[in-house]
């Protein structure tokens, strides 16, 4: 639900090149959204905050929580992104965006759905609680709860799991899409983190912030990161510590 027809048309093309979903609607302004909403029922929209007649989150409020589809935001501003975490959005995406951040988005609705295909729940699915990662010759299988960080590296990612560091030959992009979003959070291009090991979130001055882990190993926080980190923490009922958060 854009108000912009080559964003729609962007859109559009994109999903439709992925096989297990399918595009029942475009829509130009929030009245008419509302009402296709409610006529077709779908799994998922990609809304745009600014729309004509009515904007996304008045249209999510007369949706309600029982008809409402899940929900990707899709808009050109980041100051929005706290009331879009906060109205349970499965991804805020800013425009321009990139195409392997789109995919990190769909395979965020598809682990929302549990299934192979949307919307066909598998019977008994629940959250995974670890993940195998190929290190060298090994295969290592590492506990999620365990996992405190994430940390780029050229082609390489390094995933810190208390003293231990296992480099894997993974993109940063594909690590954040197959961790939860519910539970991990990227807070810098070169940085995600586990909401589980947080202990603090401060700032450390000239518009700067930084994370402190429970291991102690303080990490900064991306510019265009910090109104995300803080919708996490709230959504997630973190404890933020220190009287200098100030966000």
């Amino acid at each position: 639900m854009d108000d912009e027809a080559l964003a729609r048309r962007s859109l559009s093309s994109l999903l439709e090149a992925e096989s297990d979903f399918e595009v029942v609607g475009e829509c130009a302004d929030g009245r008419s959204a509302l009402a296709a909403i409610v006529r077709r029922e779908p799994d998922v929209m990609f809304l745009d905050v600014q729309m004509p007649e009515m904007d996304g989150f008045s249209l999510l409020s007369e949706l309600g929580g029982q008809r409402a589809p899940a929900v990707i935001f899709v808009t050109a501003y980041e100051k929005f992104a706290v009331r879009a975490f906060e109205a349970q959005a499965l991804d805020y995406l800013m425009k321009p965006f990139r195409r392997d951040r789109f995919q990190a988005s769909l395979e965020r609705v598809r682990r929302h759905f549990g299934a192979n295909e949307l919307g066909q729940a598998l019977p008994g699915s629940r959250p995974p609680d670890r993940m195998a990662v190929k290190c060298g010759d090994r295969l290592v299988f590492i506990t999620l709860d365990s996992l405190d960080y994430v940390r780029a590296a050229a082609n390489y990612v390094r995933l810190h799991v208390g003293e231990t560091t296992y480099e894997v030959r993974e993109r940063m992009t594909d690590m954040e899409m197959r961790l939860p979003r519910e539970r991990f959070i990227r807070i810098h291009r070169s940085y995600i983190v586990n909401l589980a090991a947080l202990k603090d979130l401060y700032r450390a001055g000239d518009g700067e912030y930084l994370v402190t882990l429970r291991s102690g190993r303080q990490l900064p926080v991306g510019p265009r990161y910090t109104l995300l980190i803080r919708a996490a923490l709230t959504n997630a009922q973190v404890p933020r510590f220190g009287g200098s958060l100030g966000i």
